[in-house]
């Protein structure tokens, strides 16, 4: 199989160059994790289970008195949206959780997170077009899908892009025979190839003429500011 960006369109200098790889069997959910999936979690005591836990993520889950996510409140029935405070939408994707969070979940559920590899297969394989809810859309938070189904699903993939960031748990690192860039294009990508992990498909503050099925963004493991959100994977 294949990844990377082809043809001679815009894109980024991480995003090549395009190259073979062999990926095991595996699947995907059809959508991402919902708020009425995440609150199982927390609920579930979560927060406080180190075995479910990167050590790092454990650390800081502690240090900061994590218990939910990110613009949760306490009482874990509203939170913060660029709008003002809002019931929380149980069918809606989760958003605003760092890589530790999506990690832990995937443990708790008995699952994994995808490879970005992985992602990218799926994406240009399963759901080709970009559809879904952007900027443009003006919701400025993620909305419910269609369905409501889980990682064995037959249903085809749905909000692969738009409405939020999904977690990989692939390393931000170059692909073989990377260059950067020269000048500041190369400046911004390259010399951020350490301690990041890779998000893949967008959000719904990303305008859609951004994105296409090789982007890779990326980010500290630490970081919940983003529209960020996670998809569960399995081997087959």
């Amino acid at each position: 199989m294949e990844i990377g960006h082809g043809g001679a369109d815009f894109c980024f200098d991480n995003e090549q160059p395009r190259h073979q790889l062999y990926l095991a069997p595996f699947q995907l959910a059809n959508r991402p994790v919902t708020n009425a999936e995440f609150l199982e979690f927390v609920r579930d005591g979560a927060y406080s289970q180190p075995q479910l836990w990167l050590s790092e993520g454990w650390a800081l889950v502690q240090r900061e008195q994590w218990r939910r996510p990110l613009y949760w409140a306490e009482s874990l029935d509203h939170e913060f949206t660029l709008s003002g405070p809002r019931a929380i939408n149980p069918h809606s994707p989760a958003c605003h959780l760092s890589y530790f969070e999506a990690d832990a979940f995937a443990r708790w559920a008995h699952a994994r997170l995808p490879g970005e590899a992985e992602w990218e297969i799926a994406a240009c394989t399963a759901a080709p077009e970009l559809q879904g809810s952007f900027l443009e859309h003006g919701n400025l938070h993620p909305v419910p899908a269609a369905s409501s189904v889980g990682v064995q699903s037959a249903q085809p993939l749905a909000q692969m892009f738009g409405d939020v960031w999904e977690w990989t748990q692939s390393a931000y690192a170059p692909y073989p025979g990377f260059k950067p860039l020269a000048g500041a294009l190369g400046e911004y990508n390259g010399k951020f190839m350490v301690s990041q992990l890779v998000l893949r498909g967008g959000s719904c503050a990303t305008p859609a003429a951004h994105i296409r099925p090789s982007y890779r963004n990326f980010f500290p493991p630490a970081a919940r500011w983003q529209f960020s959100g996670l998809r569960l994977a399995r081997d087959a």
